[in-house]
């Protein structure tokens, strides 16, 4: 699926990866994740994308944002919407899938191949851009949840699907190291179609 020669560039939709991984029961050792690619094929980028609660004092997904940060990563950030629903109830929204399908096409002239963590379907048409645009898309997601987490037609699209359970030995965090948190902001996203 990679070649060592190809040049190899990430996408991360956060909010996405972290519910899948909860969901397949695993935490993500985000430097093993790093190591994993760079073993594959030149990484030339590692982007990030997740909203972050801006009038809270304290965010649990602020320290996980610093060290991917200063570890490699390209973390790109924005505040979540606040708004009230019909029934009168309070709901957080942070979609960052303009700012990821952005970033890719304005890559896309300087990599062979795309590695997009993400089941949501609406990234199909990016998907569809980048390989008329003569690159490689790899789509990281899983099935083995009911439901799945990825869009049938993301899966369809890509060139290449790898499901995450199948990674969870070479990315997972050790157990012994899992830290006991609240679950971020990423867990409250309330747009994405699977």
């Amino acid at each position: 699926m990679f070649d060592a020669r190809e040049k190899v560039a990430l996408f991360i939709d956060g909010a996405n990866l972290y519910s899948t991984a909860k969901a397949i029961g695993f935490d993500i050792d985000y430097k093993r994740l790093l190591k994993e690619f760079q073993g594959q094929a030149y990484l030339l980028r590692a982007y990030y994308y997740t909203a972050l609660i801006e009038d809270q004092e304290y965010s649990s997904i602020r320290p996980l944002i610093d060290w991917l940060d200063y570890n490699g990563y390209k973390v790109i950030t924005k505040p979540v919407k606040e708004f009230v629903d019909s029934s009168g109830r309070r709901k957080v929204k942070g979609n960052m899938d303009i700012e990821l399908a952005v970033d890719a096409m304005q890559l896309v002239d300087h990599v062979d191949h795309i590695v997009l963590f993400s089941g949501d379907g609406d990234f199909r048409s990016l998907v569809e851009a980048l390989q008329r645009k003569g690159r490689k898309v790899s789509v990281v997601s899983t099935l083995k949840t009911q439901p799945p987490m990825i869009a049938d037609d993301l899966r369809r699209q890509a060139d290449h699907f790898i499901d995450l359970a199948t990674l969870a030995n070479k990315i997972g965090r050790d157990p012994s190291e899992r830290p006991v948190r609240q679950a971020p902001v990423e867990s409250i996203d309330e747009d994405d179609d699977y």
